[in-house]
């Protein structure tokens, strides 16, 4: 890349398990990161992902806004990674999704920032009316575009990877319970890789694809909730009984979830969300706002996940599996 090209990015929640992706590429690509984050003195291995003083952890937090102006302050691009799960104090889906959603983007747009690149979630638009997690990311889109309307939101699905919450938790359920619960079983996900998901962001940031609009992202591979978790059970050597749960009686389930001090396994939202199908849109197929408008060709499943789900098996790295070599070739 031309010394011309190479932009200042900042990356709001960049120490994640995809900021962390977004990050080591753009610094590949040439590009100055400055990661804001809650925490810098918690962000410090991000450096090593480029040369020295590539890659600066600065302090910032979506709620303030002093703290956001000085972040995004001589920036070429922004991109936002910062979401929640779930609820606890001041982190509210209000206050992260729409309000600091918002704010970035006004900021961006007050500090000429060239582009902007927002992170939603697949299926917000259809989970809307159920969900007040994505009820939340979708009024934040329309919070970004109303300030920033050139800005690119990019809708990913489940995200797999080494690293990531889903199909790790879901090894983790299979190694050490007897049973796995099985909500939403019929409900239809397109898990994309993390690698591509984060060559998308820094596309977008580049400019490579048209702005304004949200993208869809999802993998070549669509199954249901049921067929992920046989998929879980196949990598992790297991055969644990699944257990079909109505969402009432999931939702009765997670209640005890919410009184205690971490972060809880399941919330009443989530078995909402669970219940609804999370694949990318006809529309977005039709539009060409898929995987296809970046020139990514996405990463199946069954090329990555063996990588890392090994180690859920019943002697963990002893049971991964190794190509025969076959001496007699020789």
């Amino acid at each position: 890349m031309d010394n011309l090209d190479r932009k200042l990015v900042t990356v709001f929640g960049g120490s994640g398990f995809v900021g962390t992706q977004i990050v080591q590429q753009l610094a590949q690509h040439g590009h100055r990161v400055r990661v804001a984050v809650r925490r810098p003195d918690l962000a410090g291995h991000l450096k090593t992902l480029g040369t020295v003083g590539q890659i600066v952890p600065v302090q910032a937090n979506i709620r303030n806004a002093n703290s956001i102006q000085r972040a995004v302050a001589g920036a070429d691009i922004v991109i936002n990674l910062t979401g929640i799960r779930n609820e606890r104090g001041a982190q509210t889906f209000q206050s992260v999704h729409v309000d600091g959603a918002g704010a970035i983007a006004q900021a961006s747009k007050a500090a000429k920032v060239k582009a902007l690149v927002h992170m939603s979630a697949l299926g917000v638009d259809s989970a809307a009316s159920v969900s007040a997690y994505a009820s939340s990311k979708l009024d934040g889109e329309a919070a970004v575009f109303k300030a920033f309307p050139e800005a690119v939101v990019l809708r990913p699905s489940i995200i797999f990877g080494k690293g990531d919450g889903f199909f790790n938790l879901m090894g983790a359920l299979a190694r050490f319970f007897p049973v796995l619960p099985l909500i939403g079983g019929a409900s239809r996900f397109q898990p994309a890789y993390v690698t591509d998901v984060a060559a998308a962001f820094v596309a977008a940031g580049e400019g490579k694809v048209k702005t304004g609009r949200v993208y869809e992202l999802g993998g070549p591979q669509v199954e249901t909730h049921k067929q992920l978790i046989e998929r879980v059970q196949r990598e992790t050597q297991r055969n644990r009984p699944m257990l079909p749960l109505p969402a009432g009686i999931a939702k009765l389930l997670a209640l005890p979830f919410a009184i205690l001090p971490f972060p809880p396994l399941l919330t009443a939202d989530q078995v909402d969300l669970l219940g609804q199908d999370n694949v990318v849109s006809e529309a977005a197929i039709k539009d060409k706002r898929t995987f296809a408008a970046f020139g990514i060709t996405p990463v199946a499943m069954d090329t990555i996940l063996p990588s890392y789900l090994y180690r859920y098996r019943k002697h963990g790295q002893f049971d991964r599996d190794v190509p025969v070599v076959d001496s007699s070739a020789s």
